[in-house]
């Protein structure tokens, strides 16, 4: 069971790298990884111009209940609010950044190239 959970993690961390990676091609900047706090965690931090973009990075090995995109719940999306608002009080420095969500999905295996969802959804 522990190798299996290793396994998983470490795909998850191939994953975060292929997203970041594919992102800095875009032109993102990145400012960190792994951000958590109480509330939630960011898999990566951003920038893009004036803009602070919020990444969540799901990749899933097959498309069963609707493949990564998919798997961003509210829930979901609500952790990563809570987590930015605390990025941000705790990094006063992008105070004057607009901010948005972002999800990079993966879908079966890592050298598919990543679906980028900008501005995924919205906080409120």
């Amino acid at each position: 069971m522990e190798q299996r959970k290793f396994l998983s993690q470490l795909k998850g961390q191939q994953a975060e790298q292929r997203a970041c990676e594919f992102l800095q091609q875009q032109g993102l900047q990145l400012i960190c990884r792994n951000f958590s706090c109480r509330g939630g965690e960011l898999d990566l931090v951003m920038s893009q111009a004036d803009m602070l973009v919020f990444v969540e990075v799901r990749y899933r090995s097959h498309s069963t209940f609707g493949g990564a995109a998919a798997s961003v719940t509210t829930r979901k999306q609500q952790k990563m609010i809570v987590a930015a608002r605390y990025f941000l009080h705790t990094h006063p420095q992008f105070a004057h950044y607009g901010a948005r969500f972002d999800v990079v999905a993966l879908d079966n295996t890592l050298q598919n190239l990543p679906s980028w969802l900008p501005a995924a959804f919205l906080a409120y």
